[in-house]
């Protein structure tokens, strides 16, 4: 080094100069000198700022190539499309990214992707890996894909400089006693560097804190290898079983210091040590949906307004496209129809799920129909479509069966043969190719476009195919109980032995049996009579839809029966587990008033708890289509899902039955407080709501207030972590003031400062009922303080208060000692 200065010095003041100029421009090579440059703040002369400089570094090199290969991998959308290029810079909107900790409380929302990668939320820092879960279609690959995209436009504030990305299904893909060694795995399978592959992969060992990884669909591996065979420590060196590299990288023994993205459906299991941080995906919110119909409909505002319309107006189709997934086929089946048909609405549905893959379906099965065709025959039926391509039907049904009893998503030259797949139905675009990560680089595979689309042709398979005996029509359902029952008897145990290993299976999920299930409901359901007559005999189809009934008959009686169940308060509680949800989601799909009524009837408790189920806004109307048929009034828990406006909405028919209604954590805003006004005051039967931590500000606040006043047995109120300030804390306590029944009352966590303490204060003067309150962390002072002081000694009902977390001096804890020498009915004071 000493030489090469003595040298460049020798040269004079413009090679020095330039030479300065060559370690701050190869930024990659020279990285320990990036803070000097900060602390001289070195800015180039315009001389030298025209001076061009070639970066030889390999590692330079290579991390550019990685940049390069990423932008043109990540510019169209890959998730949903085969045919079609859609940008991804036009088409990519955010969704509601929810931080969580170890035991699944909330932690807020992410305010953009950046935030993935700072301090907050760390649940282990040892950790290394941030676990991305969300449901099918909610936009997990998508987030990746845009991820992918910033670091390449070295738009992502991160300090990484080199950003490997891969599918979790390859690690199952290879074949059998094939093993990897990591740098095979990084440039065979990724990016090879052009110059200098030692020297690459030293840098890599020497400074793994440079790597960022992503690893898509966690949940998709399907292996039967031992993950406790897996060695402590592996080497960067030797080659080994591919899911040993994959362990061995998510848990850091190798490349320590490097990087993880994980992604994996809901209720996959990871280790938590090698946690770091763990996000949920939510889907759209309302202004996320809004700027998503936009984007996707740019061409013409007066689309725009038409479908925003039709949304509004179908509540539970707009809960629908609150998942990306979904958002994306309705908006495909809308833009069809626009186009095609010239019509400005999608054919009347009952728009469930089925209804909307039938759709999808429909438009893609007329891909192979001229567009100037359709329009001249514009009675062209669904039922039609699918009469003239049933072959096509049962060719991508019997592919997608033989897919899913395996647990396999990805299809090989031999799978497509055995069920005659020729090229033009690979153009439809149910099907896309992938690429291989064997040796037989030269055999195409393919995949279906979503997961949940193969299971939708599962479902078509076991409806349309002769020779599927009852059980194989029911098997998916069977499959689902024993895991479910599996996965209670794992939980438990873990209760019991909390050190105990989780099992052999950590990948293990089922949704895609779930939804198979799902799907086979809706596909068999009374209203597609009509579609499936021409597909499969008259006796065939009734027989099957037969057996169905008569399983979820005793499925959902005998499943309510065994739930455990607590007598709490005067109800009778039960506690229903996830697999709930999927039933009463099969339930609604079938659009059977009779399966809904004898699940209503099944219900023996008065008190449903279904928190942490993973329900979403749509699971309302699937828990709306039973509980309406109830007879009697009713507690619904469903605090700790994703519920949101829209769910609100779907839950309208129940209110008339609602004594409790808890929707705490929930993503509720003040849209959905106006709903609860609005539906709550009709009836007046409301005794208890909870929605701690949503988002509702004063505008909500008012609503909550009429709720107070207009409802005379409302007697307990739960609204703390909200963003409530002094303007809806005086409307909450003047409504607070004016009931007779209100007993319970949470604030905690709002702001409603001194001024919202004050109209507490005076709310709590004389007050005759309210005996809890809590005010704690509101940003209450001086002021605020020495009048709830003053006022509780005019007060004989209070006998819990909190005010922990506020900022009070010693002139404000004088004036509540002097009220405690006066309060003779206050117990606890926080």
């Amino acid at each position: 080094v000493r030489k090469i200065l003595d040298q460049v010095q020798s040269k004079g003041e413009e090679a020095s100069e330039y030479f300065v100029l060559i370690l701050y421009q190869a930024t990659d090579a020279y990285i320990d000198l990036r803070p000097w440059f900060d602390a001289i703040n070195y800015r180039p002369s315009e001389y030298m700022q025209s001076k061009s400089v070639i970066n030889t570094d390999p590692v330079s090199q290579y991390s550019a190539k990685l940049k390069q290969e990423l932008v043109q991998d990540t510019k169209f959308m890959s998730s949903y499309v085969q045919k079609e290029e859609m940008l991804l810079e036009e088409t990519y909107t955010d969704t509601i990214m929810e931080l969580v900790s170890e035991v699944q409380e909330s932690l807020g929302n992410l305010k953009g992707l950046t935030a993935l990668f700072d301090e907050n939320g760390v649940i282990n820092k040892d950790g290394e890996t941030i676990f991305i879960t969300g449901d099918a279609g909610v936009g997990k690959s998508i987030l990746l894909q845009k991820l992918q995209n910033m670091w390449a436009k070295s738009k992502l504030s991160v300090n990484a400089k080199f950003f490997y990305k891969f599918r979790c299904r390859m690690f199952s893909t290879f074949r059998e006693g094939e093993e990897v060694s990591l740098k095979d795995l990084l440039f065979k399978y990724n990016c090879y560097p052009d110059h200098d592959i030692e020297e690459v992969f030293d840098y890599m060992l020497k400074y793994p804190d440079t790597i960022l990884f992503t690893f898509d669909g966690f949940d998709e591996i399907h292996s039967d290898f031992d993950l406790d065979s897996i060695p402590e420590v592996s080497s960067p060196f030797h080659p080994t079983h591919p899911l040993a590299l994959l362990m061995n990288i998510l848990s850091g023994k190798l490349l320590r210091g490097s990087r993880k993205i994980l992604t994996a459906r809901t209720d996959t299991e990871v280790e938590k040590k090698i946690l770091r941080k763990k996000v949920i995906l939510r889907g759209f919110s309302n202004d996320n949906l809004q700027r998503y119909t936009r984007i996707f409909f740019k061409d013409t505002e007066t689309c725009q307004t038409l479908v925003l319309t039709h949304l509004k107006a179908n509540p539970h189709l707009c809960s629908l496209c609150s998942v990306p997934l979904f958002c994306w086929i309705i908006f495909k089946c809308y833009q069809h129809f626009h186009s095609a048909y010239n019509t400005e609405q999608l054919p009347d549905c009952s728009v469930t799920l089925t209804d909307v893959y039938l759709l999808m379906a429909e438009v893609f099965l007329n891909r192979s129909v001229k567009t100037n065709q359709i329009k001249k025959k514009q009675v062209r039926s669904q039922v039609e479509t699918f009469m003239s391509k049933k072959e096509v039907l049962i060719r991508l049904g019997k592919l997608a069966h033989k897919g899913t009893e395996k647990t396999d998503f990805i299809f090989n030259e031999e799978e497509m043969s055995s069920v005659n797949m020729p090229e033009q139905d690979l153009q439809l675009g149910f099907l896309r190719p992938v690429s291989h990560y064997d040796d037989c680089e030269n055999q195409s595979t393919y995949e279906f476009l979503h997961s949940t689309l193969q299971s939708f042709f599962t479902a078509l398979s076991l409806v349309v195919d002769d020779d599927v005996s009852s059980k194989k029509l029911l098997r998916f359902f069977s499959e689902c109980e024993s895991q479910e029952l599996q996965r209670n008897t794992t939980f438990l145990c873990q209760c019991l032995r909390p050190n105990a290993p989780v099992g052999k299976d950590p990948f293990q999920n089922n949704e895609h049996f779930q939804f198979t299930n799902m799907f086979l409901c809706g596909l068999l359901s009374k209203n597609k009579h009509k579609l499936f007559k021409h597909l499969v005999s008259d006796s065939n189809i009734k027989k099957k839809r037969a057996l169905l009934k008569a399983y979820l008959f005793n499925t959902v009686k005998n499943h309510l029966k065994k739930l455990p169940r607590l007598k709490m308060d005067g109800h009778n509680r039960v506690q229903a587990m996830p697999h709930f949800i999927w039933m009463l989601r099969c339930i609604y799909e079938t659009q059977s008033e009779d399966i809904g009524k004898l699940a209503a009837k099944g219900i023996c408790a008065d008190y449903i708890k279904l928190t942490y189920c993973n329900a979403c806004s749509s699971d309302c109307s699937a828990i709306t289509f039973v509980l309406h048929h109830c007879s009697k009034q009713l507690a619904l828990e469903l605090d700790n899902n994703n519920i949101n406006d829209y769910g609100v909405k779907e839950l309208i028919p129940c209110f008339s039955k609602l004594t409790v209604v808890r929707l705490s954590v929930n993503q509720v805003t003040d849209s959905g407080a106006e709903v609860l006004s609005e539906e709550l005051i009709k009836y007046k039967i409301i005794k208890h709501l909870t929605l701690y931590k949503n988002q509702i500000t004063d505008a909500g606040a008012v609503h909550i207030a009429k709720i107070i006043e207009e409802c005379p047995n409302l007697r307990i109120l739960k609204i703390g972590i909200n963003k409530i300030t002094s303007v809806g804390g005086k409307m909450l306590a003047c409504a607070i003031q004016r009931s007779k029944s209100i007993f319970d009352v949470g604030m905690w966590g709002n702001r409603i400062g001194d001024e919202g303490a004050k109209a507490f204060a005076e709310a709590l003067k004389n007050h005759p009922s309210l005996t809890n309150l809590s005010l704690a962390f509101n940003g209450i002072s001086t002021e605020g303080g020495k009048s709830i002081a003053a006022a509780l000694q005019e007060n004989s009902s209070v006998r819990i208060f909190w005010l922990t977390k506020n900022e009070f001096n010693d002139e404000v804890a004088g004036r509540f000692a002097e009220m405690l020498k006066v309060n003779t009915t206050l117990r606890n004071l926080w």
